[in-house]
């Protein structure tokens, strides 16, 4: 397993996109949080009564233990940009035929699935400590009281996490499936951003909310929408949000070892072409 490790993180680290894509991620997670702080603070600084009303009802979702919470939202709606590295990853094997040459040198077929599974998994642990990154600087940027509860809401830095990883996953699985980069790119990034989307829409509509139990939807709903958008709209929606978290938590484990299963089952019957 170290072997793999070290193997894999060897490929990773000479890998330019995956430094471009890392990068892109470390921009985009200060900046969007930063930008609804910005919005927030322009609600809440009215002088007039609204503004009152909205700092007693929600306080400041960008101070702790709130912090958490809010940056594991607003960051996940990026998830997709480390996605791009975990297909190119995966492409690569076959388009270079890496995957046949490591089976020539020793590597059982179970061993590929694996160094792949290693992958996926560092990248979703650079992205969390991005996250925990801009969590704690939002949230110390922000403190009120030095002696307040400043980690109450951490436990929100394991649902963030495997959020990326099963959603990573499915990435990951598209693009073993598809073996072309830019088809799988294609194929993922339309669903991401505009077929699921539709599905749920019209599942709220029509299906009494189905789509809930969507491919991402499943695991986004790990993490119910920032405070300051969903709990000042209907207070019993957002606390019945929060009450189905446990629920969405053993199905994102279920569909991440699917995807999983999947893998390893396929590429043991599949051709080494």
């Amino acid at each position: 397993m170290t072997q793999l490790i070290k193997t894999e993180w060897l490929k990773m680290k000479k890998y330019s996109a995956f430094w471009w894509v890392l990068g892109l991620t470390a921009l985009s997670y200060p900046g969007i949080n930063y930008m609804f702080f910005k919005i927030y603070d322009q609600m809440a600084s009215n002088q007039s009564t609204g503004g009152k009303l909205i700092k007693a009802a929600i306080g400041n979702p960008f101070a702790f233990p709130e912090s958490w919470h809010t940056a594991a939202y607003f960051s996940s709606w990026f998830i997709f940009i480390p996605s791009v590295v975990v297909i190119m990853l995966i492409s690569n094997e076959y388009s270079f035929r890496t995957h046949r040459q490591n089976i020539i040198d020793g590597w059982s077929r179970s061993q590929f699935v694996s160094s792949k599974l290693i992958d996926v998994l560092i990248i979703s642990i650079m992205i969390t400590l991005l996250y925990v990154t801009v969590a704690l600087v939002t949230g110390f940027t922000n403190m009120e009281d030095s002696t307040g509860d400043h980690f109450g809401k951490a436990y929100f830095t394991g649902l963030f996490f495997l959020q990326t990883f099963s959603q990573l996953s499915i990435a990951f699985l598209i693009g073993f499936l598809v073996r072309k980069a830019f088809i799988a790119l294609g194929i993922f990034i339309f669903y991401f951003l505009i077929l699921e989307n539709i599905l749920v829409g019209i599942s709220r509509l029509k299906l009494g909310d189905a789509g809930r139990f969507l491919p991402f939807e499943i695991s986004d709903r790990m993490i119910p929408p920032a405070a300051f958008l969903a709990k000042l709209d209907s207070p019993e929606k957002y606390q019945q949000a929060f009450d189905n978290i446990p629920l969405h938590i053993g199905l994102t484990l279920v569909l991440t070892a699917i995807i999983w299963g999947i893998c390893y089952r396929l590429n043991n019957k599949r051709d080494l072409k």
